[in-house]
């Protein structure tokens, strides 16, 4: 082995973030600083009442609004969100993973750059990675330009989610940070990502579900998933993710719900096998980091198993085969049996 096989790349992507209350007041601003005159706003019903106040401030620059954004971004849907862009040169999204994702496949297609305003801890709008469903099947696919150019952190924007989407939610946030803490091309610097934001959000997830109402607490928790969508960005998915690309796909499942089953099952079966990203969550979770989060985990109030989102128990093999044919890097070898095994008891 030569010493260039022992070289990690650590790349990261050019972007303007805007943090704090109010700054989803500075939208329209941001689209006129990138020189953009027509814009395609793509909204999640959840997030109407932001999505209303951002075109009001867009005013004659908006071209277009779609409200349809949908899990998995299909594309199907991307091309009637397609049809509804003519004549616009941005795309603002303003929503979770669904309208990011969606914004991220019109850009995809048409070169237009992205303004993101998030109003869940997904991590999307963080990540050159944008996953797309037809048939059934997920595929994912990475290229920096997927990116969004700005993103928009206004922890106002979060004071209306529910919960259970909060749970899930911030689940599915410290899902990224624990995967790249056993990522194949984790660096140094993505480690303290890693670190700091699953230490915050397991700080802060508590303090929220407690109170969901304050601010200070929903900014801590934004806060913290903000690097773990970094983490995303720059370390190659796991299992983890594979299962929730995998499953997802195939049954059109809640990606949140999905990320928040899934973890604390893939965490024991990886952990064993990557020591360095066990002492790390030892050090910010306690003694038993999968307890931990199992807890957090169980006490959703939602569907905590697959058989309660009506996964078909008969499908779980061909879905751990489908897995181990074409593995994302892991520190445990995923195979079939291995995994089918993993899913029978998420089940």
């Amino acid at each position: 082995m030569s010493s260039a096989d022992e070289v990690v790349v650590h790349e990261a992507l050019p972007s303007r973030v805007l943090v704090g209350p109010g700054a989803s007041d500075l939208v329209a601003d941001e689209v006129a600083r990138i020189g953009a005159g027509r814009v395609l706003l793509v909204a999640a019903p959840s997030a109407a009442g932001p999505a209303d106040r951002i075109a009001g401030a867009l005013g004659a620059r908006l071209a277009a609004r779609f409200d349809r954004p949908a899990p998995h971004t299909p594309v199907a849907v991307t091309a009637r969100a397609l049809e509804a862009a003519a004549g616009a040169d941005c795309v603002v999204a303003v929503g979770g993973g669904s309208a990011i994702g969606l914004a991220k496949a019109v850009s995809a297609r048409t070169g237009m750059p992205q303004v993101a305003v998030p109003t869940t801890y997904a991590g999307s709008e963080m990540t050159p990675v944008l996953g797309e469903t037809e048939d059934g099947v997920k595929t994912t696919r990475r290229a920096p330009g997927l990116a969004p150019g700005t993103v928009v952190y206004d922890p106002r924007l979060t004071l209306g989610m529910p919960s259970g989407l909060t749970r899930t939610s911030a689940m599915n946030a410290l899902a990224h940070a624990v995967e790249a803490l056993w990522a194949p091309d984790a660096t140094t610097v993505t480690d303290a990502l890693a670190t700091e934001a699953a230490a915050g959000i397991l700080a802060a997830l508590p303090e929220v579900l407690d109170d969901p109402t304050g601010l200070e607490g929903r900014a801590r928790l934004q806060s913290a998933a903000w690097p773990a969508g970094i983490c995303l960005a720059q370390t190659r998915m796991g299992l983890h993710h594979q299962l929730a690309h995998v499953l997802g796909g195939a049954f059109g499942l809640p990606h949140a719900e999905l990320h928040t089953m899934l973890l604390a099952h893939v965490m024991a079966f990886n952990l064993p096998s990557a020591p360095a990203a066990s002492a790390r969550l030892t050090r910010v979770a306690g003694p038993d980091p999968v307890a931990v989060v199992a807890a957090l985990a169980r006490a959703h109030r939602g569907p905590t198993r697959l058989s309660a989102l009506g996964v078909p128990r008969e499908r779980l093999r061909e879905m751990a085969e489908r897995v181990a044919a074409d593995p994302y890097p892991n520190p445990r070898r995923p195979d079939a049996d291995a995994v089918a095994e993993l899913l029978d008891a998420m089940w």
